[in-house]
């Protein structure tokens, strides 16, 4: 991470194309801020667009703009996001979920450096930064026809890589302290962690990288606001599946290291409990089994039953923690505070 910091800094000045790849929750946008930030195009404007989440009948419009008429619903003219970002930086994610016939008119604007509205009759000269990311294999995009290759070599002037987190462990314990402080609330004690949970956390492959980690710590932090944090007192189903599997080797003793459960499918966390039948009798089995691993018992279960337990369970954590105040209780619940009284009658708790 020092090194991609250097090298921003590096390329920050110029104007070359930039292409960030890297797992999704790796920061991706952040380098690209960065990028922005640092440059001379600073004082401009940082336009964003997520490739993927706007359908490809919008997406031309969205990048380069409609004249009105052009289409139906087109009762104004509108100015892209290329024009929008003209003198600053246009940040162009999931661009390996771009369809290919956008990619030919995003290739073209990349040339001339020209974009040409929907509907419009002339082009129009932007002078603009381009970043594109992705967490996809581009190189395997191409080879499946699914990206261009021409527009690869447009983009890939300036490689750039985030790392998974997985790869990264030490840098665990700075990103708790971090995300700790920046989810505390004003009038609240940050949360710390024991040794083992820092160690837990370390070990578990973190599939959402940075972004679950910062997620979860958000989750910690409306929960258990100014507590020390001990891994095997919090309850798994607050827990992700792979930290749930940590839970059971650490139950038995075995040490935890970082890169343990790299792979947290649920065929690996199955192997990974059934690692431990050796070691641990039959009561601690059923109990593994039992803390929100997706393994179904023979007889089955109730889910709806099961859903229901899971639900009191929270309401009772939250109304200990808010010493039975149901408006606090409701907003860390996300709850309307009528319905929280509904649930709370309807599981037969008591609010003091």
């Amino acid at each position: 991470m020092r090194a991609l910091r250097k090298i921003i800094e590096v390329v920050a000045i110029s104007s070359s194309t930039v292409l960030i790849t890297g797992e999704s929750g790796t920061g991706k946008e952040i380098v690209a801020r960065t990028l922005h930030n640092q440059s001379n195009r600073s004082n401009g404007n940082f336009v964003p667009i997520n490739c993927a989440a706007i359908p490809k009948e919008l997406l031309e419009s969205e990048l380069f703009g409609h004249k009105k008429g052009s289409f139906t619903g087109a009762i104004t003219d509108k100015m892209g996001r290329f024009e929008l970002a003209h003198g600053g930086s246009i940040f162009l994610d999931e661009i390996g979920d771009m369809s290919l016939d956008i990619q030919v008119k995003l290739l073209r604007v990349l040339q001339e450096k020209t974009v040409d509205p929907v509907g419009g009759v002339r082009s129009i000269p932007v002078d603009v930064r381009v970043i594109a990311a992705t967490h996809r294999d581009l190189e395997e995009e191409i080879n499946a026809g699914r990206f261009r290759e021409d527009l690869y070599y447009r983009l890939n002037v300036i490689p750039l890589n985030t790392q998974a987190l997985r790869e990264r462990a030490c840098d665990v314990p700075m990103l708790l302290d971090h995300f700790a402080k920046l989810h505390a609330a004003a009038s609240q004690d940050r949360i710390t962690f024991s040794q083992d949970f820092v160690q837990a956390l370390q070990a578990y492959a973190w599939p959402g990288n940075v972004r679950e980690l910062s997620n979860l710590i958000d989750r910690f932090s409306t929960l258990f606001a100014g507590q020390c944090l001990e891994f095997q007192s919090l309850p798994a189903t607050l827990l992700p599946r792979g930290l749930v599997a940590l839970q059971s080797i650490q139950l038995v003793g075995e040490d935890l290291r970082p890169g343990l459960a790299v792979n947290t499918q649920s065929t690996e966390i199955e192997a990974a409990v059934g690692t431990l039948g050796s070691r641990v009798n039959d009561l601690e089995k059923i109990t593994m089994l039992s803390q929100a691993l997706p393994i179904l018992p023979p007889e089955g279960l109730s889910l709806k039953h099961r859903l229901a337990e899971i639900e009191r369970d929270l309401i009772a954590q939250a109304l200990s923690r808010t010493n039975g105040n149901i408006s606090q209780t409701a907003r860390i619940l996300n709850l309307q505070r009528t319905t929280l009284i509904e649930k709370i009658q309807k599981f037969g708790l008591r609010p003091t």
